[in-house]
């Protein structure tokens, strides 16, 4: 394999590290919000479905790999829009890790790859076909739907678990609301694999693809593994600034609200990832699930200032991609030749 190969997988398995490390956040931050687990426990939980959920099948990362394909063109170039992309994307996420800013990596690294491939067509190549599908759906639609349906599932299905508890004492409520974040907290950290472990999978593929060393026909198991791994062991790692911001800055939650808040993200994970096939962000699922149960209160927990604040990020996210990403192609190009 050519260098510059070896550079992509790499940047490609750095990505996948701090991803997890990032999202990390998302399964355990209403689980040690509301003491339903110690933060050392809740991590290792998440890692272990994390991987499980990477490992659980390839339809999902099958599917990305067929909606992209045709933008990544052979050798060089398509490594280079790959390896930009997963640059833009990854410069991005560490920069609202050190503002404690949750953000979609997903739809980071979509919009990383359409600004690549936009750049790659200003300059003639290819790599630009179907860019605006790619887009619409990875990037513009879930923003805009994920968090208004998850805010509103989380503020709905509070409903009903309040009135099913209503006769119990509140010690008895937060031991079952504990006890079923155990659970659902395990069930984010699967739909965190099912998404973004196969993605990682995904992209490792791709890059073979572009350096003519695989067919693109299926993702290879060493691919899921090593995809597993890297995302298994940036939870382990826990990005805990993040979690601050999702379990504290945001809303004040109990225990059963975050039950019923994890379990609609993920529903939406299994959703987007086994049925639709679509990327969903994790981190916009959960947060916004977070937030829509914590907002069914008879008094205001909610935040509002800092959610719109971390709101204004997730809409930035697309735009700062696209343009680092374009930039850094523009860059490297010269060196191609």
């Amino acid at each position: 394999m050519t260098l510059l190969l070896w550079c992509v997988l790499v940047a490609i398995c750095a990505f996948g590290f701090l991803n997890g490390f990032r999202d990390a956040s998302n399964s355990v931050a209403a689980a040690v919000r509301t003491r339903a687990l110690t933060p050392s426990i809740a991590v290792v939980l998440a890692a272990c479905f994390t991987v499980i959920g990477t490992l659980l099948g390839t339809a999902f990362g099958s599917s990305l790999i067929a909606a992209v394909e045709l933008n990544v063109p052979d050798g060089a170039p398509g490594l280079a829009i790959l390896l930009t992309a997963v640059l833009a994307a990854g410069g991005w996420g560490l920069f609202c890790w050190y503002r404690a800013v949750p953000m979609s990596s997903t739809q980071a690294v979509i919009s990383g790859f359409a600004g690549a491939s936009g750049a790659s067509a200003l300059l003639g190549g290819d790599g630009v076909d179907g860019v605006t599908r790619m887009l619409l759906g990875g990037v513009v639609i879930p923003l805009l739907l994920t968090p208004v349906i998850a805010y509103a599932l989380s503020y709905l299905v509070v409903i009903p678990l309040t009135w099913r508890l209503r006769h119990a004492s509140s010690g008895d409520v937060n031991t079952v609301g504990r006890m079923g974040q155990s659970i659902t907290t395990g069930a984010v950290a699967l739909g965190h694999g099912l998404q973004d472990g196969q993605r990682t999978a995904a992209m490792l593929t791709l890059a073979l693809v572009a350096g003519n060393t695989a067919s693109g026909q299926g993702i290879p198991f060493w691919a899921q593994a090593v995809a597993a791994g890297c995302l298994g062991a940036g939870v382990l790692c826990g990005g805990w600034r993040i979690t601050h911001t999702i379990a504290y800055r945001l809303v004040a939650i109990d225990p059963l609200r975050g039950m019923g808040a994890q379990s609609v993200s993920a529903a939406m994970l299994f959703v987007g990832a086994i049925a639709l096939h679509m990327p969903l962000s994790t981190t916009q699922a959960v947060t916004s699930s977070i937030v829509g149960a914590g907002a069914n209160q008879r008094f205001e927990s909610v935040v509002w200032r800092r959610v719109a604040g971390v709101a204004a990020y997730w809409l930035l996210t697309p735009l700062a991609c696209i343009a680092a990403a374009g930039v850094l192609f523009l860059a490297v190009h010269p060196l191609l030749g």
